[in-house]
């Protein structure tokens, strides 16, 4: 097959920044989605359905002309967050999840969650509303090795959980281990995952080999070659718990390469043909519709779009950089070779 048409994709997990920023990156994403799950890891975060609101309008004053796009908002988590929010976020009509971060476990996390049983009260209300809870599913005691931190997320804070809340919609963001999917299979429809294109095409060699990559650090932290392999499995199964979220997160090169380098792959310029190679290199186009287009609208209860694009396998060569307000981003396969190509 060297001609892929599939209904027009979204993406249920993004990273877009703010302001001048925002603006260098954005049109990546609307060329190739047509919804995405905007997270809320600004600084300040977005916390409120008043920011939520503010936010959107932003990036819809910053879309190109005639791009077609809609910005899906979410709420970041905290230990203050009221029920009352979460009540006013469903009413909204713009807001389709509740971001969990442990506090310190990422990007801008530090105002994430100390303690889970703070948010208890609002995990109920969020029950009764059936609104989506987007875990970052990684414990951040530094007592854990950075390798372990999804399968121990699980088992301490996932697991009772789902026992306390049982009909608890969530979404294990951009899993990464055999676990994690066993996990997501062996629970109720209720409880989906997104899994990247990096998480899919690259394994820890890819930080390590040869060197300190700082651009393929992410987190979670690339595994295992059998973790790896375990999350193929996952999307060309056709199981619909799976489904598309590239956790593209742009940073400027300067923080990237430093002593202590930010966390995020930037995967937005090529979102779309880094899955299709992934699902090519095992023999599953046929089952890239479905995971891409498919399987994330039918979990957040969303029409499918209408709209398709299409593919060629043909290589073009992916610039060394993009402009990223007043600095540069480095996006994955920077100045190599892409196998795949959207017309």
């Amino acid at each position: 097959m060297t001609r892929l048409t599939i209904t027009r994709p979204d993406d249920w997990h993004l990273h877009l920044r703010d302001g001048d920023e925002m603006r260098s990156v954005l049109a990546h994403t609307t060329q190739r989605f047509a919804r995405a799950i905007v997270m809320p890891n600004l600084s300040p975060p977005i916390v409120s359905v008043e920011a939520a609101h503010s936010y959107k309008k932003r990036i819809l004053a910053a879309c190109s002309k005639g791009a077609r796009f809609e910005p899906l908002m979410t709420l970041y988590l905290t230990d203050n967050t009221k029920p009352e929010e979460i009540k006013k976020a469903k009413e909204s009509g713009a807001i389709y999840g509740v971001k969990y971060y442990p506090a310190g476990a990422t990007t801008n996390s530090d105002l994430g969650v100390t303690d889970i049983n703070k948010c208890a009260a609002v995990f109920s209300a969020m029950e009764k509303l059936r609104m989506p809870l987007l875990l970052h599913g990684e414990v951040s005691d530094p007592d854990v090795d950075i390798f372990d931190r999804e399968r121990i997320f699980i088992d301490r804070i996932l697991m009772p959980l789902l026992q306390q809340f049982p009909e608890l919609r969530i979404v294990l963001e951009h899993i990464t281990t055999k676990e994690a999917v066993h996990f997501v299979k062996a629970s109720g429809k209720h409880v989906g995952a997104t899994i990247t294109a990096h998480h899919l095409l690259l394994n820890r060699n890819a930080i390590l080999a040869g060197g300190i990559k700082p651009h393929h650090y992410c987190l979670p932290i690339l595994k295992r070659e059998e973790h790896r392999l375990a999350l193929i499995e996952a999307v060309s199964s056709g199981n619909p718990k799976f489904f598309l979220g590239t956790d593209s997160a742009p940073h400027a090169k300067e923080h990237k390469e430093s002593a202590c380098g930010c966390a995020g792959i930037y995967t937005a310029h090529a979102a779309i043909e880094l899955y299709t190679e992934a699902f090519s290199a095992a023999n599953a186009l046929d089952r890239l519709d479905a995971f891409a287009s498919v399987h994330g609208p039918l979990f957040y209860e969303l029409p499918r779009n209408q709209e398709t694009i299409t593919l060629v396998q043909e290589s073009w060569e992916v610039p060394k950089d993009y402009a990223f307000g007043a600095s540069k981003l480095i996006p994955l396969r920077t100045g190599g070779k892409m196998s795949w190509k959207l017309i």
